[in-house]
Parts: structure tokens; sequence; C-alpha cells
């Protein structure tokens, strides 16, 4: 017999494999962090044992999910704050932005934490930083010790320099991308990853493009930045040089495989043409289209997007444009979204949106080998969900249950690398509800150093 470290018997394992295979009565071993074997229990118990055992009857089990784009700073602590009927170009420049200057080092470990808990909580077990961190120091401390996967990088733009604590030249902004990819090249096992993340929009200059991709490249790790939520990128950049966005740096060979860029509602069939031909991938952040109306219903070409072989995954963004990090509920909006906007039911099934959320993140962050799916010698990042609820209940179709009907409170136990990280609906390293206490107590303190105005609009007394 082998020896496992954990054994989940007698469960519903949802694979991920390329043939997508659901195994009933299922079994999973976990040795050294990693998967080391899948199958139908009687199978499985066959060659493994272990002390650890968990009867998984109740339990649907699918790979962690894969969040590829989360403010994990800057957000979390005023969640909800910033209005939520604000244009584009004030939300960002006018609230988002401001916020982060009223941030310090301990402020955003808090953050980091705060975000992380929502993760792993609702299900995901690994995600990719949206470069607005500002202290990297302390979040990638923080996310060390809570136990997730992450993917993370430090405020960097360079044509922007209208906030005083924000402000960089090139030359600083390269250095400060360089300097974090060498002091957290892979942090706590690799776990953690600090990756050249830049702002993107039209606040970085030509120079800093080519530097960023250019430092993944020796890196080997991949490259990321917002781009095309709204009109204002591919004016931008008409306007500066007459060419789209995607045209402009595919031209500066930044576009490729080990790219994820964020949004890209607004974009044009030659644009998608170009992500597909040169493998750059997609985070579709859909809750935030929505809240701050970037038209994705009317405008947005997902479907084209992935049609042409463009590989789209899931974003949740920052807490002030969807508000939550529960990827489940992300993936119910790109499952709905473009069968009501085309008319078209068979946009996006259930199957293909739980994909982007697992298998299609997992490709977009470089990770395919060990992470988005169940199989043997890939990372033991699970999640198990409680079928004991009424979400849950009858279950006919596993594929309609994960996204139609069920989620992230239905997660039970998580485990990244073969650790339990939640059991029972709790965390299990770090104290969550102090945790909590000390984020209503940092939030606060931000609101105030901040200044901005309280817009709820019903009046607490």
């Amino acid at each position: 017999m082998n020896k496992a470290d954990t054994l989940i018997v007698h469960t519903t394992v949802v694979s991920m494999n390329d043939e997508r295979h659901i195994i009933t009565d299922a079994a999973v071993a976990i040795q050294n962090g990693l998967i080391a074997a899948v199958g139908k229990t009687a199978d499985v118990e066959q060659e493994w044992s272990a002390d650890d055992v968990l009867d998984g009857r109740r339990f649907v089990v699918t790979p962690g999910l894969i969040n590829t784009h989360v403010h994990a700073t800057g957000e979390p602590l005023t969640r909800g704050f910033v209005p939520d009927d604000t244009p584009f170009i004030e939300n960002v420049f006018e609230w988002l932005t401001p916020i982060h200057t009223y941030y310090s080092e301990e402020d955003e470990h808090i953050s980091a934490q705060l975000a992380a808990l929502e993760m792993l909580k609702s299900g995901t077990t690994t995600f990719l930083e949206a470069g607005t961190v500002r202290f990297i120091d302390p979040v990638v401390e923080a996310l060390g010790e809570i136990g997730i996967r992450a993917r993370v990088g430090p405020w960097a733009w360079d044509l922007v320099q209208d906030y005083d604590v924000l402000k960089m030249d090139t030359d600083t902004a390269i250095a400060t991308l360089e300097d974090s990819m060498n002091r957290h090249a892979s942090a706590y096992d690799g776990r953690i990853q600090a990756w050249p993340i830049i702002i993107g929009h039209t606040c970085c200059s030509d120079e800093l493009w080519k530097a960023a991709k250019e430092l993944s490249i020796q890196h080997g790790t991949g490259l990321s930045f917002h781009m095309s939520p709204a009109a204002m990128d591919p004016e931008g950049f008409l306007e500066k040089f007459g060419q789209r966005p995607m045209v402009h740096l595919a031209e500066l060979g930044v576009l490729g495989p080990n790219v994820i860029l964020t949004h890209a509602v607004h974009v044009d069939d030659e644009e998608i043409a170009l992500l597909a031909s040169t493998g750059t991938s997609v985070s579709h952040c859909p809750t935030t289209a929505l809240k701050v109306s970037y038209g994705v219903t009317q405008i947005g070409k997902f479907p084209e997007m992935a049609a042409a072989g463009v590989n789209v995954a899931i974003g949740t963004d920052g807490n002030n444009a969807s508000n939550y990090h529960d990827l489940m509920r992300a993936t119910y909006l790109v499952a709905g979204l473009f069968k009501d906007a085309r008319r078209d039911a068979t946009i996006f099934p259930a199957e293909t949106a739980f994909a982007m959320a697992t298998r299609n993140g997992a490709r977009g962050l470089q990770e395919a080998d060990q992470l988005g799916s169940i199989e043997v010698g890939k990372q033991a990042d699970l999640v198990l969900h409680d079928t004991d609820r009424p979400e849950w209940r009858p279950l006919h179709n596993v594929a309609n249950q994960l996204v139609w009907s069920a989620d992230g409170r239905g997660v039970h136990t998580v485990f990244v690398g073969g650790r339990r990280v939640v059991e029972n609906y709790r965390l299990t390293t770090l104290d969550e509800f102090d945790l909590l206490e000390r984020a209503q107590k940092a939030g606060e303190g931000i609101r105030r150093r901040s200044g901005l105005p309280d817009r709820a609009k019903w009046p607490t007394i």
C-alpha cells in the first residue's frame, strides 16, 4: 500500500480533465501537496491508505477556482463606500485611485488577508492581483500567512502625475517592478510570486510597456495589465498613435502567450484577431462591466473572442467595482450575460463557464500543468462543495448546479497544496474574527483620512 497524507473517499469529483469526467463514488489521494491518485473509491483504496481519511459523501469536489483579476489592496477596506452611480472617469480618478493613497503598510496587510479570506471561503485557491499594491512586502507576508496562491505586483505607471504618493517616472516604475520580482520570485514555496503587473490603460509609456514585457521573459513569469474597459483607452491610443490599443501593443511586442489582460470590453474584430493569433489571454470581469456601465451587453465581444480561440478567464476586480470576490457568482454572470444580450441560449453553457473559472484561469496564469483540474501530479488545490444544502438538492446535473444554483456560501472545505485552509466553513490558518474586526477599524480610518464624502442615499441616524 502507498501512504497518502489525506484520502477523500466516496465523493463526487468534477475532474475538469480533458474529457471532463465526473466521477461518482470517487476518491482522491493527496501526498506531499500533490494529487497522487483519483478514481473510483474501490480502485484507489486498493493502492492507497492514509491516517487522515475524509468521508466525502456529502461533497462535490472541484479544482480550486482561479480568479484572474483582483484588487487585493486599495478597495477591500472601503468596500461599498464608493457610490454606485458614478460614471467611469469619476469612479476611477476621483474615488478609486485616491483611496489607495491613504493606505498604510498595516492597512495593506489587513486588506490582502481580507480579500484572501473571502476568496478562500468561496472556493478560490489562486488569484492574480491587479498590480495596485503600494507596499508589496507586507502583502506577500499577509498572503503567505493565510495560505492562498497569488501572483502579485506593485503599483507601476509613469504617465499619470496627479497623486503625489503614486507619482513615478519611467525609471522608477521599471526599478520598482524589477526589485519586487527579484525579492519575491518564489515566496512561500512558490505559492506567492511577483509579476510585472502594470496599470495599463493610457497610463504607461512605450518604454514601460516594453520593459515590463522583457522582465516577464527574463523571469519566466506572466505579464498583466488593464485595457479597454471603456472608450477612454481606444480613444486615447487612436489620438496618440493612430492605432487601437491591441494593434499598438502587438507592434511593441507586448502581446503573447504569457500575457493576460483585463477587461477588453471595447475591442474590435482586428483586435480580437490579434489577441487570438498572439495567444494572449483575457480576464473578463462581468460584474464590474455591469456596475460601472461599460456597455458589455451591447458591444462586448466575449463570445467572438472565445470563438476565435482567445483564452477567456474570469476575474472579480475590486470591492467597489464588483463588491465581492466570490468567483462562483461571477461565473454565473458569465454564463448568462450573452445568452440574453444575443438572445442565444447556446452561448457560454455552464460547462464552458466553469472551465473559464478553472482551466482557463490556470492557462492564463501560466500554470496549466499544475492547476485547474484534478489530475495526478497536479497541485492538490481542492474545493469541497456541501450538497446538504437546499441549493444543491435534488442533484441531477453537476455543471448546472455549480454555475446556476450554487455559490461560494456552500464551500465547506478547501485544500491548497494539500493543506486544509478552510474546514467546516472556517479558516484554519488565522483567527478570521480578529481579522474582520481589524478590517473594520482600518477601513474606518481610511475613510476618515481620505476626507471623501459619504454619498450613501439612506440617512444613518
